[in-house]
């Protein structure tokens, strides 16, 4: 139609034009409406989160708290078909096996993830991506049936498929459909809804529930309820508007959908900025991994990205999320006791991941994270001693269980979000696919090293097992205290700027690759019109138009 190709100008009265969309907003009723109103934002947030994080939440721990009855249906499986049982070593493989595929499967998730979100759009994929889940819950809910724990073990993989999609695309969606006052809260909800299904696996998990070995298939077959909801809510609610305007150059229906999350027609403002990303992306080359690295001006943060992603897999904490039944269980607590405890420490994790998302637009995610990674590093070096010293002193084995407390509450508190939207918000458009399939590969690759080596290590070095964690939290703290800026309350142009500005673009030009040179052009003649555009946003403040500029 020829009103879907109507450009959007700066001033222009939009309320006669847009009466009724497809999103049931109304222009003229809008404006009377108060300008602070959150609750169609509330209600797409809740889509997302309660319908795709919350799967990686629930295949990450659902193995945790029943793996005793799961071991045992392998070891009978095994004895059925070759007469014997399952050796020591082999058995405690085949667990670790079990565990770290999801991972791999994460991995793959991760790589084909952005060129989905890139294609189809971030609502589209994350609605997709729940048929995944849906095959997930098939294969894993009869393993038992069939008497093949090849299955579970592939379901696993189809599981990390699942939540290495989920993982990279509904952080993006998060962070664009936020306005830069709530991008930190948005991002911090991505990880609440991962804490509450871990939460979900471990109460679903207990042996008082679904972890017996009658019932753990309809265990492992969960994350299909979660997929569910999100099929049927997320399809109510609008496209990124971010990815409308500036991928696909739909600027009513970027409008339609921005007028739809804040729930008012005085949208002037949070499209200024997007308009402003459209001009970078617009003409600018497709960056590939390789790209990024060669460019001293998105390589650096590419590598502070990177870094991010490795510390919260390389704190420990899914050392502590996959094995804390047997963490507990080596600190002198019974098998029923060791399964409240983990219950205990996951609703701690909400908690306390819920009060870092109300602070995280006010301290800032830069004190956040080392407030975490110093907090993780302490507990963890005094979970090591206690450890170690407990068969000489038998209360320090209490002591253990308030560092694990401890360690995950600091956890919580940055580490565990903040990696996760950063690399959103630290890439313009252009380069931002890129950076987000490395950073989501990188975490799921740091996850399975984690999942796959724990146990060994574990068996090896036993009570000094998390020694190794402490080297590393030491080695995060120091430089997140030295390299990694503070985003807060700046658009992702500001902070794109941050980097470029600390960046001899004279020096880096004769490294770059053509595609490179085009793009840094590109860049250069998007900030004279991103200078332009702001002037002409400032001549228009105090006019009677009534689109409105708020500073």
């Amino acid at each position: 139609m020829a009103e879907d190709a109507k450009p959007l100008l700066l001033g222009e009265d939009t309320s006669s034009s847009l009466q009724d969309d497809e999103y049931g907003i109304n222009s003229e009723k809008q404006d009377s409406k108060p300008k602070s109103s959150r609750s169609h934002l509330i209600l797409a947030i809740c889509a997302c989160i309660f319908g795709s994080p919350l799967q990686i939440g629930l295949n990450t721990a659902i193995l945790n708290t029943p793996q005793d009855v799961i071991k045992s249906f392998y070891n009978q499986t095994y004895h059925d078909r070759y007469g014997k049982e399952i050796e020591g070593t082999l058995l405690t493989l085949l667990w670790a096996i079990t565990v770290s595929f999801f991972c791999i499967g994460g991995m793959l998730g991760g790589l084909v993830a952005p060129t989905f979100a890139g294609k189809y759009g971030r609502k589209q994929t994350l609605i997709l991506n729940n048929f995944i889940a849906l095959a997930c819950a098939i294969l894993q809910g009869n393993a038992k049936t069939s008497g093949y724990f090849e299955m579970l073990i592939a379901g696993r993989i189809v599981a990390g498929i699942c939540c290495g999609v989920v993982s990279a695309v509904a952080p993006l969606y998060l962070a664009e459909i936020s306005p830069t006052s709530l991008r930190g809260f948005c991002g911090t909800c991505n990880q609440l809804s991962i804490t509450m299904g871990v939460v979900l696996a471990q109460v679903l998990g207990l042996s008082s529930v679904l972890g017996t070995e009658d019932l753990w298939p309809f265990l492992v077959a969960a994350p299909a309820v979660p997929a569910i909801f999100s099929f049927l809510t997320l399809s109510w609610c609008p496209e990124s508007p971010r990815f409308l305007l500036v991928v696909k150059e739909n600027e009513t229906k970027a409008r339609k959908a921005m007028m739809w999350l804040r729930n008012s027609s005085d949208i002037a403002e949070d499209l200024e900025a997007i308009t402003i990303e459209r001009n970078e992306h617009r003409n600018s080359p497709k960056l590939s991994p390789k790209d990024l690295f060669k460019n001293p001006e998105l390589r650096w943060p590419l590598i502070i990205c990177i870094v991010l992603q490795m510390s919260q897999q390389f704190s420990g904490i899914n050392a502590v999320i996959y094995y804390s039944t047997s963490i507990f269980k080596s600190a002198g607590l019974t098998t029923t006791s060791s399964q409240y405890a983990t219950l205990g420490t996951g609703c701690i994790n909400v908690l306390m991941t819920f009060v870092s998302a109300l602070i995280m637009d006010r301290a800032g995610r830069r004190t956040l994270h080392m407030t975490g990674l110093g907090g993780m590093f302490t507990f963890s070096v005094l979970l090591v001693i206690c450890l170690s010293l407990q068969s000489q002193a038998s209360w320090l084995s209490y002591i253990s269980i308030v560092a694990v407390v401890i360690y995950i509450i600091f956890f919580a508190t940055g580490p565990g979000s903040i990696p996760w939207f950063m690399v959103a918000e630290m890439f313009a458009q252009g380069p931002r696919t890129a950076a987000v399939s490395v950073s989501v590969v990188v975490n799921w690759l740091c996850n399975f090293v984690v999942g796959i080596c724990y146990p060994i290590l574990q068996k090896a070095i036993t009570t000094y097992s998390f020694l190794p964690f402490c080297v590393m939290l030491a080695f995060f703290f120091i430089f997140t205290y030295l390299f990694v800026p503070e985003t807060k309350g700046k658009t992702i142009t500001e902070i794109t700027m941050l980097f470029r500005e600390q960046t001899d673009s004279a020096a880096a030009t004769e490294i770059l690759s053509p595609a490179l040179v085009e793009y840094e052009i590109t860049v250069e003649e998007d900030n004279s019109i991103a200078a332009s555009h702001r002037h002409l946003t400032s001549s228009l403040e105090g006019s009677q138009n009534p689109v409105s500029y708020r500073k």
